[in-house]
């Protein structure tokens, strides 16, 4: 067994106390991020806010394609052994360029017209794919065996996060500022994770190449990465039909709202990429099947609960839309709805991408299935009933993927 396979065993052994390590790293930047999100709203008018919100919602999603390598190389390590540096140095390069592209694009736009729309949108744009650039690079230290560089990395961007926002606090700054100086100190922090992987993760040897692995680590990325972005842009749709309806200050309402579950769902994907290379050994073969056969399951009640789901909201977009759209029991209720939905669709997705290769299509066909049904059902219930109609369309979003995806599985299991 090589240095690499046996560092990728090691990762997927961690101790509970290496855990609660990973998780109070996370947990900080986490909690960063939640006072960033929401603090400003006490210096800020509202309609500066909401266009903050619109920024970063429109946003998120971008964090998904600098980190869609990650899923890739933490399946992939666990199950290669003398490629191991070759498939490191390719996930860097394919997570590193959208933040390079953003930067390039960021830094012009910042020198001409700091303070204008487009520097807002982009500096929010470049911090979210920094950010999944970050999550990736942890994610390879993980996998190498040095979970603590993973904590350390994230303790030093929460703390660049309420540096900043504290700041901001203090002086007033306008978002545009804000978010530049976030992105700065998440760059310094990227950097220095970068520096401490080993030298021929980053640099291949002198004529040495794997050229051959582009191909199907790139497809093993884009399919995985597809359906975490596919889902992400269901939020970043819903921020589009507010703004475009006229009921762009209902973003700060949606953006608040969702925080709570934002941050449940970050901590369980994150749980889940630590055990990934572990889980990934585990369903091979034989168990492959029977995890997918597991996933079939949860997707079908997931599909019964989402037409449940749906003659309730129907019936409360009938009968009350006005209340509907003031009510915080009401939005909370759907946040919840949310939430449950996605994260049993999402660790059905999980065991069906950790079997085999020949299923990767099935998560991204029925991510952008519920991406069609979400961004249809927005066009139609946003401009009617604001944060609640965009809640509504999250949640009937949700089952849609999950009937798609429980469709393509029975039939590949019944070939």
């Amino acid at each position: 067994m090589t240095q690499t396979s046996a560092d990728a065993h090691a990762a997927s052994r961690l101790r509970p106390a290496a855990v609660l390590r990973l998780l109070a790293g996370r947990g900080a930047f986490r909690a960063g991020t939640q006072v960033a999100a929401a603090a400003p709203a006490a210096v800020w008018d509202g309609a500066t806010f909401g266009h903050y919100a619109t920024a970063l919602g429109l946003c998120g999603w971008l964090l998904l394609v600098a980190d869609a390598p990650e899923k890739a190389a933490l399946k992939t390590l666990a199950r290669v052994r003398r490629t191991g540096p070759a498939v490191a140095r390719l996930t860097v390069a394919m997570s590193a360029a959208p933040v390079a592209v953003l930067l390039a694009v960021l830094v012009p736009v910042a020198v001409i017209a700091p303070l204008s729309t487009a520097a807002l949108c982009l500096a929010a744009g470049a911090w979210s794919a920094c950010t999944g650039l970050l999550m990736t690079v942890s994610g390879l230290h993980r996998v190498r065996g040095r979970p603590v560089l993973d904590t350390m990395a994230f303790v030093a961007g929460g703390g660049v996060v309420l540096a900043v926002t504290a700041a901001t606090l203090w002086t007033g700054w306008p978002p545009q500022t804000h978010l530049l100086l976030v992105l700065a100190g998440t760059v310094a922090v990227t950097c220095g994770a970068l520096a401490a992987l080993p030298r021929d993760w980053l640099r291949p040897p002198a004529g040495h190449g794997r050229r051959s692995l582009l191909r199907p680590l790139s497809r093993a990325a884009w399919l995985l990465g597809a359906a975490d972005l596919c889902d992400a842009l269901c939020f970043a749709v819903v921020y589009l039909v507010l703004g475009a309806s006229g009921r762009a200050g209902q973003s700060g309402v949606l953006y608040l709202a969702l925080l709570p579950a934002v941050a449940v769902c970050q901590l369980v994907i994150y749980l889940l990429r630590v055990a990934q290379p572990a889980t990934s050994r585990r369903l091979r073969g034989l168990a492959g099947r029977a995890g997918r056969a597991r996933a079939a399951h949860l997707l079908g009640r997931a599909g019964w609960a989402g037409a449940a789901v749906a003659v309730a909201c129907a019936a409360l977009l009938r009968w009350a839309p006005d209340g509907l759209a003031a009510s915080p029991v009401v939005l909370a209720g759907l946040v919840v709805v949310v939430l449950a939905l996605f994260l049993t669709v999402m660790y059905a997705a999980y065991l069906v991408e950790n079997t085999n290769n020949d299923v990767l299509a099935v998560t991204s066909a029925g991510a952008f299935a519920g991406l069609v049904a979400a961004a249809s059902l927005a066009v139609v219930v946003v401009p009617w009933s604001g944060a609640a109609g965009g809640l509504v369309a999250l949640a009937l979003g949700v089952p849609v993927k999950a009937h798609v995806m429980r469709r393509m599985l029975i039939s590949r299991n019944s070939e």
